[in-house]
C-alpha cells in the first residue's frame, strides 16, 4: 500500500452499453467507488475518479441483432440512460467517456502497435468455432455450452458467469451458436496473442507476494488462476464491431474487448485532463500515485492478471495499488436478471421514489457484498429507512433544528461551562473521523457507515438523556449549552455522511446555512464547528417514512415478472406432425417406482435415477435436479417410456425416460399414472 501519495486515480468498471443499469451494478462497484472518491476530497486529496460506456464487444453486437438495429443506435441510447442514472444517484465521476470516442480508439490503437512493434505478442493460427449457418467466428457470447471448471450448462464463451472462470470459446462442452443454435463447427484463423505465462513469475512476486493486504476473495481467485497455469490470451477476435487492429494483415479483425476496455481508464483519463488543464501522464505513470480499481467478483482475472501484464509489457505505466473487488447482489432471494426483468433498474427506482436515492445508496452500502453475495429486499429496504435514517439520522436533526428555531429563533446559542457529559460527549465525536477513515481506508465502506450512524445515534441519546425540552423553563442556561452541543454534532453529521449520503448532506448543509462543508480534519480538532450567533434555517425532513404499500408495489411488480416469465416458457408447442396408432402403439409406457436417487457430479441438471420398472431395476437419468432434491423423489410413482434407446449421458447409460410436464408456474411435475398403488409394471394405454 502506497503512503501518502500525492494523487489518486481510480476506475470502476466500464459498463456494458447493451442495457440500464440496477441495483447490482451500483452495489457492486459504483456506491463503493464514489464513496471513497468523496472521502479523498473532503480529505483535499487529488482525486481522478474515471468511468465511462464499453461499446465494443459480443453484447453491443447480440442487443443490435436482438432490437433489429445498428450497434451504433445501441450505444448511443444505452450510454445516455446509463450516464443519467450516474448522474442522479450522485456518483461523482471526474470524467466519464465512452471508449466508441476517437480518443479512445487512437489510444487503444497505439497502445495495441507499441507492444506488437516490440514483438510482445504471439501471432498464431488456430482453429476457431465456426457458425456455418450465420458464416461467422462464434466469439465470446455468440456461444454458449457446458463450463468444464463447474458443469454449468450455460456458460459463455469468455466466462461461465456461475463458477467466474474465464474460457476460450473451444474450451466449451456441447457448444451452441447463439446466432443460429447450430453446432458450430472448427476453422482456421489468424490471432495475436499475449502471452500471460510469461507473466507468471512477475505476477507472482507483485500479488502474492506483494499484496497479501488485498481481499480475500480477489487474492484467492488470483492465486486459483496462477496455480491453475497461464496460457497465451488472444487479444484480436474476427468481429464486425470494435477497434480495428492497427496493423497489415488484420483485415475484419479488432481488438479483444477485454485488450481495449481497461485502456479505457487511460482514454478517459486523458480527456479529463486535456478539459481541466492538467497533465494526464502522472495519473498514470509516476509512483506518487495511487491506482485503485472497482469491479466486480466477475471481472478479477482482468483486472488482476491481464491488465496488469498488459501494463508491464508497455513498460510505462504503474500497476493498481489495489482491486477491492465485491461479490454479488441478489434480489428476494434470486439472482438479478435483465433478460428476465429480475431486477431494480435505477431510472425506475427514481420514478417511484423520487429524490430519494440516499435512501437506496444507504441500503446498498449497509447490505453491501463485501465479503459475500448478499440479498436485497423491499423489507429490509423499508426498515432501513423507517427505522435508522428517519428514526434516528432524520430524528435528530429535527429535534435540534426545530428546538433551535423555538428557543433561539435559529440563532446558535452561547453555551456556558460544559459538563463531564457534554466534554464526553464532544470527544466522543470528534473520534468518529478517525474511525470512519481508518474503515474507508480499508475498503470497508459497509462499517464505515455503520460508524457514520453511531455519531446520529450519539446525538439522539445526548439528546434523549439531556432531555431540554423538560429543562428550558427552570434552568434556560443549561439548555443553551445542551443546544450548542447538539448543533456541534449535526454539523460534524453534514461533513460525515457526504461520502454515503451526498443529497441529505447537501440538504443538512442548506438547514443549517453552511456555505461550504466544514474540512474533514477540522472535525477531529475543534468543537466549535458551528459558532454561537450563526443563523440556522427551518426544519426540514431528511427522510420520509415508507409506507407499507409502497413497498408491497414492488413485490407486485417484480411478482408481474416472474408469471410473465412462466407465461413465456409455459407457451404450448404447436401440435407435431400426425402419426399412427401403429408408431404410438410401438410406445412401451409403464408405471414405475423411484427406488434411489442421486446428483450427478458436476452437472447442475441431472439426478441418476434407480427405477423399479416391474420387469426390472434400471437406471435412468433425468434432468430434474434443479426442481427436485434427490431424498424428495425417492419412493415416487412415475410414468416410464421404457423401450427408448439407451443413451448414455457423462458416461453414466441411461435406459429409459420419466415422463414430465410443468405446472402454472414452470415447475417441471410428475406425469402420475391414473391411480396410486397400481403395481409397478402396470402398461399405460
Amino acid at each position: 500500500m502506497k503512503q501518502n501519495p500525492k494523487r489518486y486515480t481510480l476506475t470502476a468498471a466500464l459498463p456494458y452499453t447493451n442495457g440500464p443499469i440496477h441495483i447490482g451494478h451500483l452495489a457492486g462497484v459504483y456506491v463503493p467507488g464514489d464513496i471513497y472518491a468523496r472521502f479523498l476530497r473532503l480529505q483535499g486529496k487529488d482525486v481522478a475518479f474515471i468511468c465511462g460506456s464499453d461499446e465494443h464487444g459480443v453484447a453491443i453486437s447480440m442487443r443490435a441483432k436482438k432490437d433489429g438495429v445498428s450497434p451504433q443506435e445501441v450505444i448511443d441510447k444505452y450510454n445516455g440512460i446509463i450516464k443519467q442514472s450516474f448522474e442522479d444517484f450522485g456518483i461523482s465521476f471526474d470524467n466519464y467517456s465512452r471508449t466508441s470516442s476517437k480518443t479512445h480508439h487512437d489510444t487503444a490503437s497505439a497502445f495495441f502497435k507499441k507492444l506488437y512493434e516490440e514483438g510482445k505478442f504471439i501471432e498464431e493460427v488456430t482453429e476457431q468455432l465456426y457458425d456455418e449457418e450465420a458464416q461467422q467466428f462464434l466469439a465470446d457470447r455468440f456461444v454458449t455450452g457446458t463450463c468444464p471448471k463447474c458443469g454449468n450448462e450455460e456458460a459463455y464463451g469468455d466466462q461461465c458467469e456461475k463458477c467466474g472462470t474465464t474460457l476460450n470459446a473451444t474450451d466449451l462442452i456441447n457448444p451452441k451458436s447463439t446466432l443460429s443454435g447450430a453446432k458450430p463447427v472448427l476453422k482456421s484463423t489468424k490471432h495475436w496473442f499475449l502471452p500471460l505465462d510469461q507473466y507468471d513469475a512477475f505476477l507472482r512476486s507483485w500479488i502474492l507476494e506483494g499484496h497479501k493486504d488485498w481481499k480475500p476473495n480477489v487474492y484467492g481467485q488470483v492465486k486459483s488462476w496462477l496455480d491453475d497455469g497461464l496460457k497465451p490470451r488472444a487479444v484480436t477476435r474476427d468481429l464486425d464491431w470494435g477497434i480495428p487492429v492497427p496493423v497489415e494483415g488484420a483485415e475484419g479483425k479488432v481488438l479483444y474487448v477485454w485488450f481495449d476496455a481497461p485502456i479505457g481508464y487511460i482514454s478517459s483519463t486523458k480527456e479529463w485532463a486535456a478539459r481541466v488543464g492538467k497533465d494526464w501522464e502522472p495519473y498514470w505513470k509516476s509512483e506518487d500515485t495511487k491506482l485503485v480499481h472497482f469491479i466486480g467478483k466477475d471481472n478479477i482475472v482482468f483486472h488482476c492478471i491481464i491488465f496488469p501484464a498488459m501494463l508491464k509489457a508497455e513498460g510505462s505505466y504503474i500497476l493498481p495499488d489495489n482491486v477491492p473487488a465485491n461479490e454479488f447482489l441478489n434480489l428476494e432471494g434470486h439472482k438479478l436478471s435483465t433478460s428476465k426483468n429480475w431486477a431494480v433498474w435505477l431510472h425506475e427506482y427514481l420514478e417511484e421514489f423520487p429524490n430519494q436515492q440516499d435512501v437506496l445508496r444507504y441500503t446498498l452500502t449497509a447490505n453491501a457484498p463485501e465479503t459475500k453475495d448478499n440479498d436485497f429486499t423491499w423489507k429490509d429496504f423499508q426498515a432501513r429507512n423507517n427505522n435508522e435514517l428517519v428514526a434516528v439520522f432524520g430524528n435528530f436533526i429535527n429535534r435540534v433544528v426545530v428546538l433551535t428555531n423555538k428557543y433561539y429563533d435559529g440563532i446558535i446559542p452561547q453555551p456556558n461551562e460544559f459538563t463531564d457529559i457534554d466534554l464526553a460527549t464532544l470527544n466522543e465525536l470528534k473520534a468518529y473521523p478517525s474511525v470512519i477513515e481508518s474503515s474507508i481506508e480499508r475498503y470497508r465502506f459497509r462499517e464505515a457507515l455503520g460508524e457514520m450512524m453511531n455519531a446520529a445515534r450519539l446525538g439522539n441519546k445526548y439528546l434523549a438523556d439531556e432531555e431540554p425540552w423538560k429543562l428550558i423553563k427552570e434552568n434556560p442556561e443549561r439548555v443553551k449549552t445542551q443546544m450548542y452541543v447538539a448543533l456541534q454534532i449535526a454539523a460534524a453529521l453534514s461533513t460525515l455522511c457526504e461520502p454515503f449520503l451526498p443529497f441529505t448532506a447537501k440538504k443538512l448543509s442548506s438547514i443549517l446555512k453552511l456555505d461550504n462543508p466544514i474540512p474533514w480534519e477540522t472535525l477531529n480538532t475543534h468543537y466549535n464547528l458551528l459558532n454561537a450567533g450563526h443563523q440556522i434555517g427551518e426544519a426540514e425532513l431528511l427522510f420520509a417514512k415508507i409506507e407499507d404499500a409502497e413497498i408491497q408495489k414492488q413485490l407486485d411488480k417484480l411478482e408481474a415478472s416472474k408469471a410473465a416469465n412462466a407465461a413465456e416458457n409455459r407457451k404450448v408447442d404447436p401440435q407435431k406432425d400426425t402419426t399412427t396408432f401403429d408408431d404410438f402403439s410401438k410406445l412401451d409406457l409403464r408405471v414405475g417406482t423411484i427406488i434411489k436417487a442421486a446428483k450427478m457430479p458436476k452437472a447442475n441438471k441431472l439426478l441418476v435415477l434407480k427405477v423399479d420398472t416391474g420387469i426390472d431395476v434400471r437406471t435412468i437419468v433425468s434432468g430434474i435436479a434443479e426442481h427436485f432434491k434427490p431424498e424428495d423423489v425417492i419412493g415416487k410413482q412415475v410414468t416410464v417410456l421404457v423401450n427408448l434407446a439407451p443413451r448414455a449421458l457423462r458416461g453414466v447409460e441411461s435406459e429409459g425416460m420419466i415422463l414430465m410436464t410443468e405446472d402454472k408456474d414452470g415447475k417441471l411435475v410428475f406425469v402420475n399414472p391414473a391411480t396410486d398403488g397400481v403395481p409397478n409394471g402396470s402398461t399405460i394405454n
